[in-house]
């Protein structure tokens, strides 16, 4: 029997939200990476009882915090972190920013697997580097099913660019939706080390997996992996905590992470609030049970939307959705751009989401669409029959 309501429909409509409030009125957005559900209880009573405190000042990050995020790394992926590898941050996209501003130089080379997360390409030209582009080789499926896997002549190709200093690998990947393997991941390393490629591993949606498939964190792959790479990860994507600002940069490297210290007092992200560290150590120590049934729940969406779109819109390809709640949907068919036909779904059947043109520049993004299903079942499924009612017009 489930002990939390996933289908309880919480009314975020004027709270300065981000998702709901960006649009307008009556608009179902199911686009940017926010969950629609209550977290867990546990957080909630930690932030309950530390804002009963009512002193909200700056705040040091104490021992249980460490213990929290080694033992929960340890307990769910058997990875062992030592306590002076972790740098707090307030979020993974300044991570990535403060990392690719650490390890290279402007005029540099990052090297990026697209279709990808689009503060990839910000966090790469804000620091004067340039953008490598290694797509993804998109693979068919049975049943209206596509997938992705690593193009790994090309990313040798990359890699042995003189200028090519770093790679940000997703890992689960957003938004193809791949859960990588320790197989993939060690190719990776491999490819990357010869070619003294420095390995930077966004695992923000490390907990967000379909059954059937594992999370293998990049570091603990092997030691030559742990060596060549700096991983950033955070409970906000799958604790929807990430109002609250807390992330992690996991680096064992005592002279980079000097380097990346510099970067980030140099950006001023050194410094996070009470509430994300409160929250942090309650989601790990206690909000397992809670993360089990929501996957489930998310794992049970995509079984819904995947039989909606063989059954309501075959011509509409999607992704098999491995990790994440994310799907990605393949528009060619329509013979419409996803620029255009994001707006069309926002002004004329009121439900947003986003185009592939955010995460892949080359032509081929304005083939896709990216969906978000971390919602009520109800919400989703309208959404969705306001999109099918726009698309059967093409």
């Amino acid at each position: 029997m489930a002990l939390y309501d996933f289908d309880k429909i919480i009314d975020r409509r004027n709270t300065n939200c981000v998702k709901w409030d960006e649009c307008a009125e009556g608009v179902i957005p199911m686009w940017v990476a926010d969950m629609d559900f209550q977290v867990a209880p546990v957080i909630t009573d930690a932030l309950r009882q530390r804002v009963e405190h009512g002193v909200f000042g700056y705040t040091l990050v104490p021992d249980s915090y460490y213990e929290a995020t080694i033992n929960w790394f340890s307990r769910r992926h058997a990875w062992q972190i030592k306590k002076e590898w972790i740098q707090y941050i307030p979020g993974v996209v300044p991570a990535l920013s403060v990392l690719v501003k650490a390890l290279t130089e402007p005029g540099d080379g990052v090297i990026i697997q697209t279709p990808v997360y689009n503060c990839f390409f910000s966090s790469i030209r804000n620091n004067g580097c340039e953008a490598l582009l290694s797509p993804l080789k998109r693979v068919p499926l049975s049943d209206g099913l596509f997938t992705y896997e690593m193009d790994f002549d090309d990313l040798e190709r990359q890699a042995a660019k003189a200028k090519a200093k770093v790679m940000i690998l997703c890992n689960p990947h957003n938004p193809a939706g791949r859960v990588w393997t320790p197989e993939e991941l060690e190719r990776v390393n491999d490819i990357c080390q010869r070619h003294g490629v420095r390995v930077v591993a966004d695992e923000i949606h490390c907990e967000l997996v379909m059954g059937g498939y594992k999370f293998t964190p990049y570091a603990s792959v092997s030691e030559a992996c742990l060596a060549n790479s700096i991983t950033c990860n955070s409970p906000s994507k799958s604790f929807n905590i990430a109002g609250l600002q807390i992330s992690n940069i996991i680096c064992p490297d005592p002279e980079t992470r000097e380097r990346i210290d510099r970067a980030i007092n140099i950006n001023e992200v050194c410094d996070v609030n009470p509430f994300g560290v409160i929250a942090l150590q309650a989601a790990y120590n206690e909000g397992e049970p809670w993360l089990k049934e929501l996957c489930c729940y998310l794992e049970e969406n995509y079984k819904a939307l995947r039989s909606f779109f063989a059954e309501e819109l075959p011509n509409i390809p999607i992704t098999r959705l491995e990790g994440t709640y994310l799907p990605w949907a393949d528009i060619s068919r329509l013979g419409v751009d996803s620029d255009t036909l994001a707006a069309r779904l926002l002004e004329e059947g009121k439900v947003m989401v986003n185009a592939g043109t955010m995460y892949d520049t080359t032509p081929a993004g304005r083939n896709y669409i990216r969906l978000n299903i971390a919602c009520p079942r109800t919400v989703m499924m309208e959404g969705l029959n306001r999109i099918k009612t726009i698309c059967q017009q093409y």
